[in-house]
């Protein structure tokens, strides 16, 4: 029996985390044992309890209760947090997601006292130091011993920042293992998808007719904080709009909605609240999230998640971001990068709603990428 301390902090990672629990006591429970440690990093009670109660995830073991705060400040606090818990529990390994502060904090402290790391979704890259995810996921893999890319892209990244294929046991930071192993999130989409149907009326609840709406989601700082680039994705959403008669249903991280009122232009600011078309929402439950991807017309996001999730449910989407760590989305036609730049915005929604042979390959695995981890974590920990 190994143990296994998971770090999640924010909603993604919540997510994630239920593809990996699960997989542990449908197969290996007798085989894994899992700690879950929250950071609290994402503490609105929307953005975090509701996933557990929706999936089916383990109450956590531990809650660090962090919050807010600077990047620093935040990490910093989470590192002397899991480093106590790691030194009472003594696992085999520690488990971490992507490439949140949460995921920093985890490899640092994991790191420095010698308990093997764990990066799901490793060798990501969107080659911008600039954004703090980029650092953050490549300093995590380069301190990992097992190492999870959910794309062959991913995996030849890697390779080509000096990882070797062939490594053989015993692994450690030093002499790792990486895998192609699949994305736990398309594990998730399937298992959930019919569920989503069953169980959430959001779709009737907002009046939206299938396969006819637009979805957007921008939470992104430089997005949200920055009043040029704000009010350019909202005059784009507000064109599109208007001149389709589409409805936009923008789920609001709630930063964002504090920033609406302080960054968008007063004018566009009461145009869009006076909008027959133009739905703003509280966050929503990841079933109601698979719901609306599953029955929009195109996704319009600065989410690295929902653009893939986008992908699986086979809408195009526009990614309001200057780069994306998912190329293949981009390299196969069914998603369009335009940043905060309103005529691109306005030309890619043209562009991939006139697409009439856009095709979606299977590019994240078997939906049991889940199931290949734990296989590798019990036979190599």
């Amino acid at each position: 029996m190994i143990k296994i301390v998971t770090i999640i902090g924010a909603r993604p990672q919540i997510i994630k985390a239920a593809a990996l629990s699960r997989a542990i006591k449908n197969k290996f429970s007798t085989d894994i044992t899992e700690i879950i440690v929250h950071t609290g990093q994402h503490y609105d009670e929307n953005m975090s309890q509701v996933f557990f109660d929706e999936l089916g995830i383990p109450a956590p073991n531990y809650n660090l209760n962090v919050g807010s705060g600077s990047h620093g400040k935040q990490t910093a606090t989470m590192i002397a947090g899991i480093e106590e818990i790691l030194v009472n529990e003594k696992p085999n390994a520690i488990v971490l997601y992507g490439d949140t502060n949460s995921t920093l904090a985890g490899a640092i402290a994991a790191s420095k006292i010698h308990v093997p790391v764990v990066h799901i979704e490793a060798g990501l890259r969107s080659f911008n130091k600039a954004m703090p995810e980029e650092v953050n996921r490549i300093m995590c893999d380069h301190v990992s011993t097992l190492l999870f890319s959910p794309t062959k892209t991913g995996f030849q990244n890697l390779l080509n920042e000096g990882f070797k294929a062939n490594n053989a046991k015993p692994y450690n930071a030093n002499n790792p293992k990486i895998y192609h192993s699949g994305d736990v999130m398309y594990d998730n989409s399937l298992h959930f998808s019919e569920v989503a149907e069953q169980k959430t009326t959001i779709i009737a609840k907002h009046d939206l007719q299938k396969n006819n709406f637009i979805l957007a989601t921008i939470h992104r700082n430089n997005n949200t904080d920055e009043p040029i680039r704000l009010n350019a994705l909202f005059n784009a959403l507000s064109k599109i709009s208007e001149a389709n008669k589409l409805d936009v249903l923008l789920p609001l991280h709630p930063r964002t909605a504090k920033l609406l009122e302080f960054n968008l232009d007063q004018e566009l600011h009461q145009k869009i609240k006076a909008s027959a078309h133009f739905k703003i929402i509280e966050p929503v439950s990841f079933l109601e999230m698979i719901a609306l991807e599953k029955n929009c017309k195109i996704v319009m996001t600065d989410s690295g998640g929902v653009q893939k999730e986008a992908f699986y449910f086979e809408k195009p989407c526009v990614i309001l971001r200057p780069e994306t760590e998912w190329v293949e989305l981009v390299e196969c036609g069914t998603a369009i990068i335009t940043d905060a730049n309103e005529q691109k915005i306005i030309e890619a929604f043209k562009t991939l709603t006139s697409k009439s042979d856009m095709q979606f390959p299977k590019l994240y695995g078997d939906g049991k990428a889940a199931e290949f981890i734990c296989g590798e974590m019990k036979g190599n920990l």
